[in-house]
C-alpha cells in the first residue's frame, strides 16, 4: 500500500472544489472458501467536496484493521487507465498473508 505522505497528497488533490466526481474506494481482505482474498470497491460517489470529506472521515474513523480507504477525483466520461493515476488500491501478497 502507498505511504502516508503520498496518500495524503492524493487526498488533497482529490478534494479540490473543481466540479469533478469524488470517488471513495475501499480496499479490504476477506476470507472466501478458507482463502484470504483482496477486494477493492467503489463505495461512495459525489461532486460535493464537503460530503466527500465527511464520509471519508467517518469511514476512516470507524474502519476495521485491514480496511484501507482512498479518495479520487475525475471527470465523467473518462477512460480512467489513461490518467496519470487512476482510482485503484494495491493489495499486495503480504496483505493476504496471515
Amino acid at each position: 500500500m502507498i505511504g502516508k505522505t503520498v496518500k495524503d497528497d492524493y487526498i488533497k488533490l482529490a478534494l479540490k472544489k473543481d466540479g469533478k466526481l469524488k470517488l471513495i474506494l475501499k480496499g479490504a481482505t476477506e476470507l472466501k472458501n478458507d482463502q484470504k482474498i483482496g477486494v477493492v470497491s467503489v463505495i461512495y460517489i459525489t461532486r460535493d467536496v464537503e460530503l466527500a470529506k465527511k464520509q471519508f472521515e467517518k469511514l476512516t474513523k470507524h474502519k476495521e484493521n485491514d480496511d484501507f480507504y482512498m479518495i479520487y477525483s475525475c471527470d465523467e466520461d473518462t477512460y480512467l487507465p489513461e490518467l496519470e493515476h487512476y482510482p485503484s488500491i494495491e493489495i499486495s501478497k503480504e496483505d493476504l498473508q496471515d
